[in-house]
């Protein structure tokens, strides 16, 4: 199923965006496990074809909560090719930002606050994996919606946002792509001044260059 909006329709509220999240992450939490894992695997598939992907040696991925497209199959792939994988971690004592740290099958993980698995970062031997979003190749991040033109709605809490707002000035930035189930996929979403472009959207059915 994907959620297709009237593109003749008034240009959305607030409360208008935060109906259609509420909606898009309903229709990926009542995909079945099953589902789940047969569009995670055709995903997978997909980004293992991408040039991207496969040049990149440093590349942070995400732990899927709440319904979210898993990408971690790729975390064997990426080691076997000397890539080193890192996972996002909430940046202590700034506003709604990451920073990355590399991940191991040996690595230590506690949950955050909003109970999402990430690694320790507090005793000193972690502190030294933390790795800032510029000195990454490649970054894939998780979208509550997306449409054709390469558009997209994260959940609301602006992390992404902030913490890659440096990409839009010249210097070393990684390259973005988004994932996400295809049923998250709308006929037209509004940009916001905020929002930091992607350069791939990737779902379980179709990939998007903007």
């Amino acid at each position: 199923m994907t959620l297709m909006q009237d593109t003749a329709a008034p240009p959305p509220t607030d409360d208008d965006r935060r109906r259609l999240r509420r909606e898009l992450r309903r229709c990926r939490r009542e995909l079945t496990p099953r589902q789940r894992q047969q569009a995670s695997e055709r995903l997978c598939r997909r980004l293992r074809r991408l040039p991207e992907l496969q040049r990149a040696r440093r590349v942070a991925l995400y732990l899927p909560n709440d319904g979210e497209i898993d990408p971690t199959p790729l975390m064997q792939w990426l080691e076997h090719r000397g890539s080193r994988v890192h996972l996002p971690v909430l940046k202590p004592l700034s506003r709604n930002q990451l920073w990355f740290v590399h991940y191991h099958t040996g690595t230590p993980m506690v949950t955050n606050r909003f109970g999402i698995p990430e690694p320790e970062t507090r005793h000193g031997a972690h502190r030294a994996r933390r790795t800032p979003a510029w000195a990454l190749d490649l970054i894939l991040l998780p979208l509550v919606g997306f449409d054709d033109h390469g558009q997209r709605m994260g959940m609301g809490g602006g992390f992404y946002d902030r913490t890659l707002a440096f990409t839009r000035r010249p210097g070393p930035r990684p390259r973005l792509i988004g994932l996400a189930h295809d049923c998250q996929r709308v006929a037209a979403l509004p940009a916001a001044p905020w929002d930091v472009p992607l350069d791939v959207i990737a779902s379980d059915a179709r990939l998007i260059r903007p």
